[in-house]
């Protein structure tokens, strides 16, 4: 699985990647690995206008991360894979890997 097709790469960019490429994204699809939610609860639980929420569902629906069933009159959203909480986890690990190596080099150096 470690040999990558140019193909497989640009998919795996526009769908995975771009999807999770803004911050508002990746705190939604953290609210929703929670509970499923509507807008006007996500909106309120991130604190972040519903419009600006409305628009990033509609990122997160485009590429398959969430999905959408109406509920009375409220849609309520849910992650489609709850791997994709997986998959940021381990970017948080080495994120916090990488800014403790960096720091031990400051601590090196000074």
């Amino acid at each position: 699985m470690s040999d990558l097709s140019p193909e497989e790469a640009e998919l795996l960019h526009s769908q995975c990647c771009q999807a999770v490429a803004d911050p508002k994204r990746i705190r939604i699809v953290y609210a929703l690995y929670d509970k499923e939610r509507n807008v006007t609860n996500l909106a309120e639980y991130l604190g972040t206008p519903q419009s600006t929420v409305s628009r990033h569902l509609k990122e997160l629906l485009n590429r398959g991360m969430v999905t959408s069933r109406r509920e009375g009159p409220a849609v309520v959203y849910s992650l489609t894979d709850d791997r994709i909480i997986q998959a940021l986890d381990i970017m948080r690990q080495v994120l916090a890997d990488n800014l403790r190596r960096q720091a031990r080099l400051v601590d090196l150096i000074s």
